[in-house]
């Protein structure tokens, strides 16, 4: 468990990565990963957890930004797709005729 919280910190230092990227790499769960980088981590090498936590503060402090991307993202291809359907029937109306800036929809 101490190499694996070892690695994993490691790991998210090096990469930058969330608690979920990490998990991914190593196979385990986000809860493992949690509880390595956290707890366990605190008690082998309590150095090394204060910089992990501060690239973890940094990953929570943007969720909210790719959490916002990841939807723009979904709802500009489900767009695109609709408005190619459209247009074809002539009925696809741009932004600019729209007159919005940007939104989503």
């Amino acid at each position: 468990m101490e190499r694996r919280a070892r690695m994993c910190a490691e790991y998210i230092l090096d990469t930058g990565a969330t608690v979920r990227d990490c998990a991914a790499h190593f196979n385990v769960s986000k809860s493992t990963v949690h509880k390595d980088v956290s707890e366990r981590l605190a008690a082998i090498d309590a150095a090394l957890a204060q910089e992990v936590r501060k690239v973890l503060d940094k990953n929570l402090a943007e969720r909210h930004l790719r959490g916002g991307d990841a939807t723009r993202r979904k709802y500009g291809a489900r767009r695109e797709k609709t408005c190619d359907r459209a247009k074809t029937a002539g009925r696809c109306v741009s932004e600019k005729q729209r007159g919005t800036s940007g939104g989503i929809y």
